[in-house]
């Protein structure tokens, strides 16, 4: 049984080699020539098989004809970056408006994980660079019925493999069958200009996102409509924004007084100061049936009207914006 093993080793390592023509070897040479070695290689061959067999590893990658990239949606409030990945779905890349500088990327599969499932994140050299050593991106874990999603530092990991011509590879084990192993690539085929695009759009980013603008306070100069010069320039970094994303559900605006003239005729300023930042949101493109406004004159107030600082504070519009779940 030891000799049998050990040919079965040695014939196994044969058929491999031989099977990648790395190892040619001469029909004289002795060993081969006996008929015990080969039959011994008959039957080593048919064990070797299964070892050397690839059918447990099911791949998706785009080939060289199908690898597109492209940009889309690209404003100053976000930048995408899309690749199909044949009959498994899409890689996207997405950068917001913000301070600082954000990515985020999703493996958006048609089918969803039907289970929690560890994932390996692999930089691995296209078939047409042999010999260049793949890397280990990141370890992730597949949430259930959730696309994959990676790190941001693993995100730009994976943009500059790209770039250096690399394939950013997912490998996990299948949640249907798990001894079905799945790899997921992202060609770089056709990146380059693309991601040259993108680069583009990330450097004319807003430096703020809708967060910075959901609640904004206005405040005014005593005794009219006029914005002091700070409201000014926030009402102008809103209707910015708004400008290029109008996915609005609802604008509340409340508009407040001092309590400096009478009751009743601040109450009319107040109607006028909503009304006012009203028109804004209008001119910006969205519809007035999503924009409510109130005036509450004197009531409500955040300070005492013993001092212009606390007056000026109370002169003011409360605008609350709000998005689509």
């Amino acid at each position: 049984m030891g000799q049998l093993r050990m040919t079965v080793m040695f014939v196994c390592s044969f058929y491999k080699l031989k099977k990648d023509k790395s190892l040619p070897i001469e029909r004289s040479d002795p060993i081969m020539e006996s008929g015990f070695m080969r039959l011994s290689v008959l039957f080593a061959s048919l064990l070797c098989l299964p070892f050397f067999a690839n059918a447990d590893l099911k791949q998706y990658v785009a080939s060289l004809e199908e690898s597109q990239w492209r940009v889309s949606g690209n404003n100053p409030v976000m930048c995408r970056l899309e690749h199909d990945i044949p009959s498994y779905g899409k890689a996207v890349f997405t950068s917001i408006a913000g301070k600082n500088h954000n990515l985020n990327f999703t493996l958006d599969m048609w089918v969803k994980p039907d289970q929690v499932t560890q994932a390996k994140l692999m930089s691995m050299a296209p078939a047409w660079r042999p010999g260049v050593v793949s890397k280990e991106i990141t370890e992730l874990t597949y949430q259930k019925y959730f696309s994959g999603e990676v790190p941001r530092n693993a995100a730009w990991s994976m943009l500059a493999e790209l770039e250096s011509g690399m394939q950013p590879t997912f490998y996990y084990a299948d949640w249907y069958n798990q001894s079905n192993k799945i790899a997921v690539g992202l060609s770089a085929v056709n990146f380059r200009r693309q991601y040259a695009q993108f680069k583009s759009c990330l450097a004319s980013l807003l430096p703020y996102s809708f967060e910075d603008i959901a609640f904004t306070v206005l405040t005014y100069e005593s005794g009219g409509t006029e914005l002091t010069r700070y409201a000014k320039a926030q009402i102008n970094k809103v209707q910015e924004y708004l400008a290029y994303d109008q996915n609005v559900d609802l604008v509340l605006i409340d508009a407040y007084t001092d309590s400096y003239g009478g009751r009743s005729a601040n109450e009319r300023v107040s109607v006028q100061r909503a009304d006012s930042v009203k028109e804004l949101f209008v001119a910006s493109g969205i519809p007035q049936s999503r924009i409510h406004t109130m005036g509450h004159g004197e009531r409500r107030h955040v300070a005492s009207n013993k001092t212009i600082d606390e007056r000026a504070r109370n002169r003011r519009v409360v605008i609350r914006i709000s998005k689509p779940l």
